[in-house]
């Protein structure tokens, strides 16, 4: 069986979705004829074909036939004629629908949700919203699907739609995993099964502060001022607010679920990166502190590192997480709050400038290079101390400068913007 979703073109959310079983053409286009139907002007009458080769129990070989007049792309390669492999994107035209393209090999009924109804259509969960691999799940967990064949890692049944496990419900939201706990409080992967959002189901994450620490008055202000933060915000780089509230004494922060993986745990799990990619996401790393630091009053991130840096799978796009440390240029001198081998000197003393953050790229570049902690390379050179990486081969010469000149001990000496920044880091590429 093939299924056909169309998703969301900035959110890769679903939006509906299609099942083939014995069918060896699938045809899409403007045409009421087509087995996939899609009204946009940019789509053609006929756009494309979508051709099994050849047949077998994995679902077999498909190849798509573009015959659109905007062109088809996939997986962002614009293509006419193309072998199209299992978990493919198609998108028609540039700015155009995108299809998530899977082969199905066991015969199954499509998912459904029971969900908000739009248009007289059931909105349907994309397979990659099933099948999301997580952290087992705990014993006090109760069951919501009697139904058999499910794997011990889906979130979500094959035959009904329905959340496999539910921990607890907080507000409207069913709690389906647990994903980490932390001395500031607990993060849960949460499913708004009634659309309460954004008019239709989704995965989210639910942040909520532990009770130990709602007793701790700093405490409850950083909480909440990633809340605000995020709030006030409106950038594909920062993760979207959904929801502030209490519920049983306990606050809460609901917000999007970046699908991908933490700069941190990538050079863990697949050693240091090239110099090409490391650069290339401190540029966009720089875009979003650039917004930052461009509000009014400008905004200080103040904990940039690899483990807040994550990597969306969708389009290697960089996201900035964890907002619970940001401050504003103006107000008074705070607590020292930062990561060791990251932290800017003035912010040590707890006078942070947005200059701070800037600072705090060069380390990162560092780890990412050497899969080192920075601090190992930090060295005393005259009256300061400063990161040493003469014997370090990844770096060039210029590459070297611009670490050296964005971590200069006065922030004066460094870069006086990320625009600045940026257009350094791309003379290194």
């Amino acid at each position: 069986m093939v299924t056909l979703t169309l998703l969301d073109a900035q959110e890769k959310t679903p939006l509906k979705q299609w099942c083939f079983e014995d069918c060896s053409v699938i045809r899409i286009g403007r045409a009421a004829d087509n087995q996939v139907v899609l009204t946009d002007n940019l789509v053609s009458r006929y756009h494309l074909e979508l051709k099994q080769i050849n047949s077998g129990n994995n679902g077999g070989s498909w190849q798509v036939i573009s015959q659109g007049t905007n062109g088809t792309f996939l997986n962002s390669v614009l293509v006419t004629q193309s072998l199209l492999p299992d978990n493919s994107l198609l998108q028609l035209a540039q700015g155009g629908p995108l299809l998530k393209f899977e082969i199905q090999p066991i015969k199954l009924p499509a998912p459904k949700l029971a969900g908000k109804e739009v248009g007289g259509e059931i909105e349907a969960t994309a397979k990659s919203f099933i099948e999301i691999v997580s952290a087992k799940t705990p014993a006090t967990s109760r069951s919501t699907c009697t139904h058999e064949g499910n794997s011990p890692n889906n979130l979500f049944c094959i035959h009904c739609g329905q959340p496999l496990t539910v921990q607890k419900v907080i507000r409207y939201y069913q709690v389906l995993r647990t994903l980490g706990q932390g001395g500031m409080g607990t993060t849960y992967l949460a499913w708004d099964a009634a659309g309460w959002i954004a008019g239709y189901p989704q995965l989210l994450v639910l942040k909520q502060m532990n009770a130990d620490m709602a007793k701790i008055a700093k405490a409850q202000e950083l909480f909440e001022r990633e809340a605000y933060t995020l709030k006030s915000l409106s950038h594909p780089g920062i993760p979207k607010y959904y929801d502030f509230f209490v519920d049983s004494g306990k606050k809460y922060l609901a917000m999007e679920l970046v699908h991908g993986q933490d700069l941190e745990k990538l050079v863990y799990t697949t050693g240091p990166v090239t110099p090409s990619r490391a650069i290339a996401w401190m540029i966009q790393t720089c875009d979003i502190l650039d917004y930052l630091h461009r509000q009014d009053p400008p905004l200080i991130h103040r904990d940039i590192k690899p483990a807040n840096l994550m990597v969306r799978s969708s389009n290697n796009q960089i996201v900035v997480l964890d907002f619970g440390a940001v401050k504003e240029i103006g107000t008074a001198p705070g607590t020292r709050i930062g990561a060791e081998g990251y932290c800017a000197p003035e912010q040590e003393r707890g006078q942070p400038l947005t200059q701070s953050d800037l600072y705090a790229i060069g380390p990162t570049l560092i780890f990412l290079l050497t899969g080192e902690n920075p601090f190992k390379f930090y060295r005393q050179r005259g009256r300061n101390f400063r990161f040493d990486l003469a014997s370090v081969p990844t770096f060039t010469p210029k590459l070297k400068e611009v670490i050296d000149r964005v971590t200069e001990p006065l922030p004066r000496d460094r870069y006086q913007t990320a625009k600045e920044l940026a257009a350094a880091l791309a003379t290194c590429q």
